[in-house]
């Protein structure tokens, strides 16, 4: 169905599955053409060293990292960050950090301080999270949206979902959402427009990325008010166009 549907690759989540799981799907996404994306969620600092090899062996383009190492303090996050960061430099695997709530990244204003002390470090931004995290009014401030976009400016991939300052997951169709969705368009296209601006020739990546429930509202039937696969495709014809707006050829 992914590779039908034109997706070029999946992510393997291993927050939501495990290594076997992801072994098992190998085959699989290598005969239908689909790039793996590994996604780990590092409950120790030694432990990301595993994932960096797996991912390695199955020739992602990099680790998404949502680190469960998560000191209050700023002055104990660089340290991890720097440890992660020369780890990923010693086995030839990229890392970025997910903007996500639950882990070292959790809060915005903690993250802006931290790509500030730490220069090297690359962001894949899910901005749906941060939405939730800071409960932006709608509009915008000018202040907040600035605050965005240095997220952007860091950031080496996208994730699409549109939440807004109540829920991390709206359904895209709904009249009363679609404030929400050009806000997030608009970020979307910000933040491609910057990797272009950045990135003469390769691949952006952008992960179509929708939970299931309790990611996704249900009604009282525990059944969910909209349909993640069908959604999944109308944000990758988004951002596809978005792309071709901005002159990609990718």
């Amino acid at each position: 169905m992914v590779a039908k549907a034109g997706f070029d690759g999946m992510a393997v989540d291993l927050g939501a599955s495990d290594v076997t799981v992801a072994h098992t799907v190998r085959p699989i996404m290598e005969q239908h053409g689909l790039t793996p994306l590994i996604v780990a969620f590092p409950k120790t600092i030694e432990s990301l060293e595993g994932t960096l090899h797996m991912a390695a062996d199955f020739g992602a383009p990099f680790v998404d990292v949502i680190g469960q190492v998560m000191p209050i303090e700023l002055d104990s996050m660089v340290p991890i960050i720097e440890t992660w960061m020369d780890m990923a430099d010693r086995i030839g695997v990229p890392i970025q950090f997910e903007t996500h709530r639950n882990c070292i990244t959790n809060d915005l204003f903690t993250t802006l301080q931290l790509i500030d002390r730490v220069p090297q470090m690359r962001l894949c931004a899910d901005l749906s999270h941060y939405v939730v995290d800071r409960e932006f009014w709608f509009p915008l401030s000018d202040d907040d949206m600035g605050l965005i976009s240095r997220i952007l400016k860091r950031s080496d991939s996208f994730q699409g979902r549109v939440a807004s300052r109540q829920q991390i997951q709206l359904q895209l169709s709904f009249p009363q959402n679609q404030k929400w969705v050009d806000l997030f368009k608009g970020w979307w296209r910000e933040g491609m427009q910057d990797w272009r601006s950045r990135n003469p020739a390769g691949d952006c990546i952008f992960v179509c990325e929708l939970g299931p429930p309790e990611y996704a509202m249900t009604g009282p039937d525990g059944r969910e008010m909209s349909n993640r696969w069908e959604e999944a495709q109308l944000i990758a014809a988004w951002v596809r166009q978005i792309w071709d707006d901005l002159g990609g050829d990718g």
